[in-house]
């Protein structure tokens, strides 16, 4: 079976994945107008503490800080050293690139989620693909075609699955790792009862609850570890110029680097630097548009803006940081060049990330622990959001509890070392929720576009959007 579902997981995230996010991306890009170019403008925006007052149930910035959080994960770090394991220095280049045009993509999901979002029985704000699916294809006559409804049904249900594995297990999984590691003598079930506490008592408060934790707890732990990065790259300084150079050589010539040691040339740059970008900026999945739905925002543009920055702080900054971090490392200790050499299977991505910060007297290993765990964290607690509003949408308001019990039991699986095909299986899931997301907003990009020339680039961004927000029937 893990055999079985390892195929079916290297097929779903190979090149026709790859190509169809990345194609998106670009697509987007040009349909936009390059969207990308009103960064600037977002930035102020995010940084004005979310002060809209529109209709919703959370900030605007709450909204950005817990998508934030379920984004920059373990990706950030390991999943950049896995990318220049496999794909050699040149795929920090390709990672870049998949979040500069990644910004495009989530615009336009985030626009489509807030447009089409609904209110339930108690007011609570709704969004997400399955109520884009719902609302954007409905008939005249209130009906809606069955493939529109599976569309909805689909993306819910492989979002449910994905969360509890990428969300909980794998992140559970990291943290037991990092912190059994740096502190020898603490059992895994220890830690893992740990993590349960600490999220149990966030998850289970509610929306409001799990943006408040995020909103404190994500910008100090990006600028801690972004301040930690930049500290690392001074030390790094005479290696500096030389890594970039690199990075830039091998994202565009078919040359494998350090002596053959790590990469495999231009396609597998290409390959892994996409796939690994795509992966931890999230755009085009479908996850951050459903916490976007729930914020307070005057128009779908203006919080549309505001989520896009997310993919820019998470790729573009965070994962170039880390990649520019291990390739100097590399430069600077010739040792770690040389035991990849002499064993390529030796390094693993976290294995990698932990022996480059660890060449850092005093601060590179408290960098790496206090990062992995707080991102760890964070990212359990974005995507329990997630979860809980796909399996609300599947069976109701009564599988939140449920779904809550089933997420913190697997946290507590994957910090004692259980679930390797759960893990599998929300991988699979997790590529497979991005199919519906993207033909949806395909198919509304036209009047996405001509609504974002309206608000953004009319000088709109202030207006009300005046139309009613349905509420739907309670189960």
């Amino acid at each position: 079976m893990i055999e079985i579902l390892n195929t079916i997981d290297s097929v779903v995230w190979g090149p026709a994945m790859i190509a169809l996010l990345l194609g998106t991306h670009i697509f987007l890009t040009v349909r936009t107008g390059f969207i990308q170019r009103k960064l600037p403008q977002a930035l102020r925006m995010s940084w004005g503490g979310g002060t809209s007052k529109g209709e919703g149930d959370i900030s605007n910035f709450g909204a950005l800080a817990t998508a934030l959080a379920a984004t920059i994960g373990t990706g950030s770090i390991v999943g950049v050293a896995t990318a220049i394991l496999a794909g050699g220095p040149g795929a920090v280049f390709w990672m870049w690139i998949t979040g500069v045009f990644g910004m495009a993509t989530k615009y336009v999901e985030v626009y489509a989620s807030v447009r089409y979002r609904v209110r339930d029985h108690a007011g609570n704000m709704l969004g997400g693909a399955m109520y884009v699916w719902e609302r954007a294809f409905t008939r005249k006559d209130g009906t809606r075609p069955w493939w529109a409804k599976l569309g909805g049904i689909a993306f819910a249900a492989f979002a449910v699955v994905a969360t509890i594995g990428t969300g909980s297990a794998v992140q559970a999984t990291s943290m037991t790792g990092i912190i059994t590691s740096s502190i020898p003598g603490i059992p895994d079930w220890a830690v893992g009862i740990a993590i349960v506490v600490l999220v149990g008592i966030v998850i289970f408060g509610g929306v409001q609850s799990i943006s408040h934790v995020c909103e404190k707890l994500v910008p100090v732990m990006a600028v801690a570890y972004a301040g930690g990065c930049i500290v690392i790259l001074l030390m790094n300084a005479p290696a500096l110029g030389s890594a970039i150079g690199l990075i830039f050589e091998c994202a565009f010539t078919p040359k494998a680097a350090f002596g053959g040691a790590v990469g495999s040339g231009l396609l597998m740059a290409l390959q892994f630097g996409c796939a690994r970008g795509l992966f931890s900026n999230e755009s085009g999945l479908g996850s951050a548009p459903i916490i976007a739905a729930a914020a307070k925002t005057k128009n779908p543009a203006e919080q549309a803006l505001i989520a896009m920055t997310g993919t820019f702080w998470s790729t573009v900054v965070i994962c170039a940081l880390t990649g520019i971090v291990l390739v100097s490392t590399m430069i600077a200790h010739p040792e770690i060049q040389a035991e990849v050499l002499a064993d390529p299977t030796f390094y693993t991505g976290a294995q990698l990330a932990s022996t480059a910060f660890a060449t850092i007297p005093y601060v590179g290993t408290p960098i790496l622990v206090i990062g992995m765990v707080s991102f760890s964290y964070s990212t359990i607690l974005g995507w329990s959001y997630y979860g809980n509003r796909c399996a609300a949408y599947l069976f109701g308001k009564r599988a939140i509890l449920p779904y809550h019990i089933v997420y913190v039991l697997v946290a507590f699986l994957g910090a004692i070392g259980v679930g390797n095909v759960v893990w599998t299986i929300s991988d699979i899931g997790n590529a497979l929720m991005a199919i519906p997301n993207i033909i949806a907003i395909l198919l509304l990009s036209g009047l996405i576009c001509r609504e974002t020339k309206h608000y953004v680039y009319e000088g709109n961004i202030e207006e009300e959007d005046t139309r009613e927000i349905p509420m739907i029937s309670s189960k």
